[in-house]
């Protein structure tokens, strides 16, 4: 599960997937249409490991349903650049 921007006070995306390293390559890339193409999310700020997809799929949601000011505060206890 991670979570990527464009700037510091930009758009934020929630997303799931099994290759973090490839996802945030495309991402950087633009090379997946979509949300992060559109809105040129290209920076992985946060990143969460779960061995267990549906656990990982829950978090996402979870994630997803928070206000942004607590989305922030999570990216800023683990990566405060």
């Amino acid at each position: 599960m991670g979570l990527h921007t464009n700037t510091p006070n930009g758009t934020l995306y929630v997303g799931v997937t099994s290759d973090i390293a490839k996802r945030a390559w495309e991402h950087r890339e633009g090379l997946v249409e979509g949300f992060t193409k559109r809105y040129g999310l290209k920076r992985l700020v946060y990143v969460e490991r779960h061995q267990d997809i549906r656990v990982a799929l829950q978090r996402e949601k979870n994630i997803k349903h928070w206000p942004r000011a607590r989305k922030i505060d999570l990216i800023v206890q683990a990566n405060p650049n």
